[in-house]
């Protein structure tokens, strides 16, 4: 219920988002939706959706609606391949796409060398954003970093979405994934080691993941794939503040993936809710109508640590 009221009940209010297309260095693009504070010194939120999500996810645009009028700038990602316009290269977004949000780092960044640059990530956005994190270390150009719902290892997620109910929400999943490959091979052939017809009539994310991801991606196969996707073993690396949401009731996963504190860096701080879903965090305001408690925490937290950063500054 946490995972599916929120999607079912709440009304879509789509932000107005000022399209701009970034052109990466491997010859393909990914879109970005700006919205919220014009201004120059304003912070930055960088939104990344999850798998089948866009610039219209409830989600995004709630976070969004909220950061903007707190006097953010809110840079919404349309990912690799997520748009309704076929990337170019044969490649889409997934968990293991970390190289287009480290070059979008380093793009704000030299924009705006003094600028406040947040990140948040859900799910599989979430994934990639850890993931990118733990691969800059040192080096990663901004300032901080909040993730939801994150799969923490994905062969185990794979495994347990393929059992009871959590195989609607696969289901959901694969359609996404299987509309964007058509869109692809409309477009565009698509490699010959792909094979389509295994994609389009997968039933799990094994054959899905084995017959597209992992050849357009450069893995061996799906094994490959999840084991060097996983954003579990890129958390020991991470040296920007980061805090992770984690239902333990989160449907599209087990809660003993959850990492150990062994297993996580200093910078990196691991909250758990025994309730909240899959990017649900639902909870009742105080007229009795539903919300996304998240939305309110993340932007709270989000602008102490911007003032907090401004009071190191000054």
């Amino acid at each position: 219920m946490q995972t599916v009221l929120p999607a079912l009940l709440r009304p879509v209010r789509i932000l107005p988002w000022r399209i701009e297309k970034l052109e990466l260095p491997d010859g393909d693009f990914i879109e970005l939706g700006w919205a919220g504070s014009g201004r120059t010194d304003a912070p930055v939120a960088v939104l990344l959706h999850g798998l089948g999500g866009s610039l219209e996810s409830k989600y995004v645009c709630g976070l969004g609606r909220r950061l903007g009028a707190a006097g953010w700038s809110v840079c919404a990602v349309r990912q690799r391949g997520a748009g309704p316009q076929p990337n170019r290269l044969p490649r889409a977004y997934n968990h293991g796409d970390s190289e287009p949000i480290r070059f979008l780092w380093q793009t704000l960044r030299q924009r705006a060398p003094d600028c406040f640059i947040a990140c948040v990530g859900w799910s599989l956005g979430g994934n990639v954003m850890l993931k990118a994190l733990g691969e800059a270390g040192v080096h990663a150009p901004i300032d901080q970093a909040y993730a939801l719902s994150v799969p923490f290892r994905l062969h185990e997620c794979a495994e347990h979405l393929r059992h009871g109910f959590a195989r609607v929400y696969q289901r959901r999943l694969l359609d996404a994934c299987k509309d964007m490959v058509r869109r692809k091979h409309a477009a565009r052939p698509l490699p010959s080691d792909v094979d389509l017809v295994m994609a389009l009539d997968a039933r799990d994310f094994f054959e899905f993941d084995g017959a597209f991801t992992a050849p357009t991606s450069g893995y061996r196969d799906a094994e490959d794939y999840y084991a060097r996707a996983a954003c579990g073993s890129f958390l020991t690396h991470i040296r920007r503040p980061t805090r992770i949401l984690h239902a333990l009731d989160d449907p599209f996963m087990r809660p003993e993936i959850v990492p150990a504190a062994a297993a996580l860096s200093p910078w990196v701080d691991l909250e758990l809710s025994e309730r909240g879903g899959h990017v649900g965090f639902l909870s009742a305001d105080a007229w009795g109508r539903p919300q996304c408690w998240s939305e309110a925490e993340v932007c709270r937290r989000l602008q102490a640590d911007h003032a907090a950063a401004r009071g190191r500054i000054s």
